[in-house]
């Protein structure tokens, strides 16, 4: 059975050391609804295991948050045969085919799929069934040097159009900062995803904490 994630603030992983499973524990407990891990540069069998002990601990810490893996799906397979408590996955336009992704992982599987320019977002909205993401990641929000897409800034603006494009849930990405949560709140935008911000926190718990108080002020 498929779980409804709490969209409002998603926690995407950066590196791969304790340091990461222990940002991804205080954003769980902060009450981030998806934790995604995500470490490009790992091999899979490293990322495998990376995934594996995010999912304990944030199993343990947080049973009510969710974790994917971006990208994949291979990995979040084997992490999910190995008992790990993994949810599903994050795809880029040019990675996994969704269907085939809920074909591996089950169709209670989360998908998620990029989509930060218009035709993008139009073209998801027009697919049905297993093609069908569950959410779509928008960005980036801001130029970010954790991940260059080749595409301008979406901006406050831009997520306004791409919601209105789409019915299915957008979640603003991309150098998303503690001071903007209250302005993409007022886009219509499902939530918002911080890697940097969570990363490099004291109090990655608190902020989380905090950016979601920010999040249902506005909404409120």
């Amino acid at each position: 059975m498929r779980v409804t994630p709490d969209w409002r603030l998603q926690f995407v992983t950066s590196g791969s050391g304790d340091r990461t499973v222990a940002a991804a524990v205080a954003a769980a407990r902060g009450g981030a609804g998806i934790v995604q891990v995500r470490a490009k540069e790992l091999l899979g069998g490293e990322l495998l295991e990376l995934v594996c002990r995010v999912a304990d601990a944030v199993a343990a810490a947080a049973p009510s948050s969710l974790v994917t893996v971006n990208d994949r799906v291979d990995v979040a397979v084997a992490a999910r045969r190995r008992g790990a408590r993994v949810h599903g996955v994050h795809l880029g336009q040019a990675d996994f085919p969704v269907d085939e992704a809920r074909w591996l992982l089950g169709e209670g599987a989360l998908v998620g799929l990029t989509a930060g320019t218009l035709d993008f977002a139009r073209e998801a909205e027009s697919r049905v069934g297993a093609g069908r993401p569950d959410y779509l990641g928008a960005g980036p929000f801001r130029p970010t040097p954790t991940k260059d897409v080749g595409r301008p800034p979406v901006g406050l603006a831009g997520y306004r159009d791409l919601v209105a494009a789409t019915s299915l849930p957008v979640v603003a990405i991309g150098d998303v900062r503690r001071g903007d949560v209250a302005d993409l709140a007022t886009t219509g935008v499902a939530g918002v995803a911080m890697v940097r911000e969570v990363m490099e926190a004291t109090d990655a718990e608190g902020l989380v904490c905090e950016c979601l108080a920010t999040w249902d002020g506005t909404r409120s």
